[in-house]
């Protein structure tokens, strides 16, 4: 379910001068390094990816792996993650966990991962923390030893985090700022035995000494599973849902060419898809279809109503329990998704749809109402059918007595079969539809 996202074939620190062509040989004679980003949710989708690359990587040739966190937590559930620990324990190779670049955050169940890591290290202003209750992974609690009491609610920036030895990796007060530094932090060391070399000390042309790093292959999600895994976060879901369903009421009511339900059924099932791989709660997804009900109702008339009143309450409360939170973990939408989609649905179905409804279906009424009665010319000889003029529009008429009338006499509408008026010559005419009636 993963794709290679990019392999590079050129040393880490960056594109080597021509006099440093022996470097490069040097470095390339070392065992390559991957590394794999993990970022937004754990779902299923990331946590497979993981473990499928865990395996990947062990069969490859490569030394270590490194997985890259900036995670806020997971939807899938404890037993799921706590296999994905005992997978990473039971790794051929070491595998690290490094929490950057700068601002990154590890929390929740994914942060308890650093506790069966091999390596682990962070960025300065990175996070870890929020983890609740700590796995159980093969029979054994896992533990950051004198931080498990902070990190259970709380969380460490980098050097709180050193300090506590919640990392297994020491280093200066910079931390490991980017990838390279990572690196770095691996060469020399010996773990299941193995002695990881991922840098090489080579002597260039000038007599100075380079340290070059090992080959890095990274690694990311394919093409479909980074679209499924994108809307599995609250924010797209919520928004996604939202605009499949107004869509489709949109498209239902206007009868249009089906643009807008094509956009519509995609929208939704993306949504629907993100929905079902999030902790939802039955009563907010019960309220959103409701309010999308009574939105309807009054879309229908094109008048904004009680109903729609109803519609946008219900809509609101929705929005706020739909996602129900999970180990800690705030699943709501942030505020802004919150606005703009509350906001928007307001302006939509309080303004915009029945506007566009009324504007729709707002064609001229035909009958005796408004044009009985009204004076026009004829266009032509009328004798005993021909065309007429009234307010503007040319009609097929009929006289209705014996009288034909010449281009440009004036008439008058005495009557209506189907879209032919029956006319008269002004002069002489009834004076309204009942005596035209008796005469006829």
């Amino acid at each position: 379910m993963c794709g290679l996202g990019l392999v590079l074939v050129a040393p880490v620190m960056g594109v080597l001068s021509a006099n440093g062509a022996q470097a490069a040989t040097g470095a390339e004679k070392l065992a390559p390094v991957d590394v794999v980003e993990v970022s937004g949710l754990v779902d299923n989708i990331v946590a497979d990816n993981i473990g499928q690359s865990i395996l990947r990587s062990q069969e490859n040739g490569a030394q270590a792996i490194v997985l890259q966190f900036n995670t806020k937590g997971a939807v899938i559930g404890r037993d799921r993650m706590a296999e994905l620990a005992a997978s990473i324990q039971a790794s051929k190779i070491p595998v690290a966990i490094w929490v950057g670049p700068s601002g990154a955050r590890a929390y929740g169940l994914p942060a308890q991962l650093l506790a069966v890591a091999d390596v682990t290290a962070m960025a300065p202003g990175a996070r870890i923390g929020r983890t609740g209750t700590m796995l159980t992974v093969n029979g054994k609690a896992l533990s950051f030893g004198m931080a498990d009491d902070e990190l259970h609610n709380g969380s460490l920036g980098f050097l709180d985090a050193r300090q506590k030895n919640a990392l297994k990796f020491s280093t200066d007060d910079r931390g490991v700022p980017v990838l390279r530094n990572m690196l770095y932090a691996l060469d020399g060391l010996t773990i299941r035995g193995v002695k990881l070399d991922t840098v090489t000390d080579v002597l260039s042309k000038t007599n100075q000494v380079t340290r070059e790093a090992t080959t890095v292959r990274f690694f990311k999600l394919g093409l479909m599973p980074r679209l499924l895994h994108t809307v599995a976060s609250p924010p797209s879901a919520y928004l996604l849902t939202t605009i499949g369903l107004a869509l489709l009421i949109f498209e239902f009511f206007t009868a249009g060419i089906g643009v807008g339900a094509f956009v519509g059924a995609v929208c939704l099932i993306l949504g629907t898809l993100g929905l079902g791989a999030l902790p939802m709660s039955g009563f907010g997804v019960t309220l959103l279809i409701l309010s999308m009900i009574s939105f309807a109702i009054d879309v229908q008339v094109g008048v904004p109503r009680f109903w729609t009143g109803i519609g946008l309450v219900a809509f609101i409360v929705a929005s706020f329990t739909m996602f129900r939170d999970v180990d800690g973990l705030t699943m709501r939408p942030s505020w802004i998704s919150l606005v703009v989609c509350i906001g928007g649905v307001a302006l939509t179905f309080i303004a915009g749809m029945p506007s566009m409804v009324r504007t729709r279906f707002a064609t001229p009424t035909i009958g005796r109402d408004n044009l009985i009665g009204t004076t026009g010319v004829a266009v032509g000889e009328v004798n005993p059918e021909g065309i007429v003029l009234v307010d503007g529009a040319q009609w097929r008429a009929r006289t209705n007595r014996a009288t034909p009338l010449a281009a440009d006499d004036a008439i008058r509408v005495a009557g209506i079969d189907g879209i032919t008026l029956q006319v008269e010559p002004l002069e002489g005419a009834a004076r309204d539809y009942r005596e035209a009636r008796k005469s006829h």
